[in-house]
């Protein structure tokens, strides 16, 4: 483990980083942030976890409707979710180019939606329906070999917004009518996770329900990412640029 003693990490950025176990004495840290999971944090000897927890639910109440084993909750929250990305796509439209544009490295609104293509043919096709078939080829995957331009998808691509929000649309629709179908006894089972070595590789043993759960936290961890990042690119267009004398 490093040690870090009279460090000046003042502006640091740890990105993609496992912090498990770390320890932070003594230290001076304001104006932070922290994004990721985070679990049994403890702050000057609070655990606080719990009010993030309970706060986070109380501005997203679709976070309890994922996390519940009821089948309504799951329709409502898949329901839900699709609702919040139809109307940052409005947005976006209302703002045209807005959706190709990152903020503090992080990918573009377009980008993100791309990624949700991919986990909804990893996700759900693959390991809630054992499906075999290659990924749709806009979607972005994973960044480390050999799963980065595996399994069909096409690194050369750049589609417009019109295009990635048509596939998933039409992904948002196979979901629901699923979710339509699907029986509580059949999201209990273990998932038909294909038997190769495609993405994602941790899936089985899982059950159909936990492989779901994955789908609706992306799709709603990913829209809380895109409408961040939009807020802060609309904040920096509205701020006057600075005057030289």
């Amino acid at each position: 483990m490093k040690r870090y003693v009279d460090e000046d990490l003042r502006g640091a950025e740890f990105r993609e980083c496992d912090l498990t176990g770390a320890r932070l004495i003594g230290v001076v840290m304001q104006d932070a942030v922290i994004d990721g999971l985070v679990t049994n944090l403890v702050v000057n000897g609070v655990e606080v976890t719990e009010y993030v927890e309970a706060e986070l639910d109380r501005r997203h109440p679709v976070r309890a409707l994922i996390r519940s084993e009821d089948l309504a909750d799951l329709r409502e929250a898949s329901r839900q979710l699709h609702a919040g990305w139809a109307a940052t796509v409005e947005r976006m439209r209302r703002a045209p180019g807005i959706e190709h544009r990152t903020v503090n490295d992080e990918w573009s609104a377009v980008q993100t939606m791309r990624h949700l293509v991919f986990v909804h043919d990893s996700w759900f096709r693959r390991c809630c329906l054992g499906s075999t078939e290659l990924f749709t080829p806009m979607g972005t995957g994973p960044t480390v070999e050999p799963y980065r331009g595996a399994h069909g998808l096409d690194l050369s691509l750049d589609p417009g917004l019109d295009e990635v929000v048509s596939v998933r649309e039409a992904q948002a629709a196979e979901l629901e009518a699923w979710l339509d179908e699907v029986t509580a006894a059949q999201l209990a089972t273990e998932a038909p996770v294909p038997d190769d070595d495609v993405w994602p590789p941790y899936a089985r043993g899982r059950s159909v329900r936990q492989c779901l759960g994955t789908v609706l936290n992306e799709t709603f961890e990913h829209h809380g990412f895109c409408v961040r990042d939009l807020d802060l690119i609309e904040e920096q267009d509205a701020t006057p640029a600075p005057t030289s004398r």
